[in-house]
Parts: C-alpha cells; sequence; structure tokens
C-alpha cells in the first residue's frame, strides 16, 4: 500500500484539511515555488514546519525549479509511493484542476475534503475545531490584522471586515495567511515571537521565530 500524503503549508486550510481526512495522513509535503514575492510560509518556514510537527504530522519540505514544477513535484510523488494526495482546496477551479492532473499523473487518489464548502462557513468550522493561528502575511487593506491571532473569539471581526472590503474571508487566493498555532491535532500549542516585519509593494510579512 502507498503513501497517503497531504500538500500543508502550517496555515489554517491545509490543517484543517488533514484534520478532516477520513483516515490518517502519513505524511506531508510542502513545495517551495521560486516567487517574485516570497510565501510566508517560506519566510517563517521553521515555524511553519515545527507547527505540524507539533500536529504529529511528519513532514518533507521540496524546493521546486521554476518552469519544472508539475514534473519535479510528480517525480518526487512516485519516489513516495503516493496512493493518495489530500489537499485543502476550497474553490479555485484552477488549482482543484492542477491537483487532479497530478493525481493522475503519479496514478493517485486525490481527496479534496475541504471542497465546495462557502468560506465564510468554513473559516467558523476551522476555529470552532479548536484552531487558533496568527496572521503571518496579508494584503494592505487587512493590515491591521498582521501579527494578530485568530481564535473562535474574534474571527466573525476578521470575517466582517473582510466581506466590508469585498475580500474572501477565507484568503484563499493569498489575500491572507495564517500559521497554526494550537488545534485539534496538536499535543501542545506552539510558542513564537516576532522578529521583524517585511513589506513587499501592497503585501506584509511578518517573521516570526
Amino acid at each position: 500500500m502507498g503513501l497517503r500524503i497531504a500538500f500543508v503549508s502550517g496555515g489554517k486550510d491545509s490543517y484543517y484539511a488533514v484534520y478532516r481526512y477520513s483516515s490518517r495522513v502519513d505524511i506531508g509535503i510542502m513545495l517551495i515555488y521560486e516567487f517574485p514575492r516570497p510565501s510566508p510560509h517560506i519566510i517563517n518556514i521553521g515555524k511553519s514546519i515545527e507547527t505540524l510537527l507539533l500536529g504529529g504530522l511528519p513532514v518533507i519540505v521540496v524546493k521546486l525549479n521554476k518552469g519544472r514544477e508539475f514534473n519535479e513535484t510528480a517525480e518526487v510523488l512516485k519516489k513516495l509511493n503516493a496512493d493518495t494526495l489530500i489537499a485543502g482546496d476550497v474553490y479555485v477551479e484552477e488549482h482543484l484542476n492542477y491537483m487532479e492532473k497530478l493525481a493522475k499523473e503519479v496514478g493517485a487518489t486525490l481527496v479534496e475534503p475541504l471542497w465546495g464548502y462557502d468560506p465564510q462557513e468554513l473559516i467558523y468550522r476551522e476555529f470552532e475545531s479548536g484552531i487558533r493561528s496568527v496572521v503571518i502575511g496579508c494584503i494592505n487593506p487587512l493590515n491591521k490584522w498582521l501579527g494578530v491571532e485568530l481564535t473562535i473569539d474574534n474571527i466573525s471581526d476578521l470575517v466582517k471586515e473582510a466581506v466590508n472590503l469585498g475580500i474572501d474571508p477565507l484568503g484563499e487566493r493569498g489575500e491572507y495567511h495564517t500559521v497554526v498555532i494550537h488545534g485539534p491535532l496538536h499535543k501542545t500549542s506552539m510558542n513564537y515571537k516576532v522578529v521583524e516585519k517585511l513589506i513587499f509593494d501592497n503585501y506584509s510579512i511578518l517573521r516570526i521565530i
């Protein structure tokens, strides 16, 4: 039998997808892409990995070369003998199509536990499960939330503000990014401290250790 592999970032959605998956995930895979603006998860890769380990999920990190992302990802999954791929996509069709193509390429079954959920309903479900996360990156209109710990007690405030601004409150297109500091899979919470704020045009990123 092959491995059940989850695509993870350390953020709330991929974490919740692992939690909602009906069976045990064997390993998480974190992919590093070459983007003009670095991902908040990669700037904070140490904490992104730490939170997954605290959640009981072994993780491997794979750096991908520009223009060869699909092929290199497929090669790694084949070497790992991937049987099932688990991802946390919700409504972005191009993400789903990419994952379906990848699963077909490696001969694996794709499971998307969050697909089709209403974004507002889903974000409440995530935090009702016990997830706590800190915002480590966001677009300028959401800048007041950078560094804020999101919990079931304040998530409605973020949702209201995002809706008023015409922004997806779930942030699936990268409007903001989080790293989980506690959740239903965690044996203990992750400690952190803020060391730096980085600004890239209209996007701010927090570096934590």
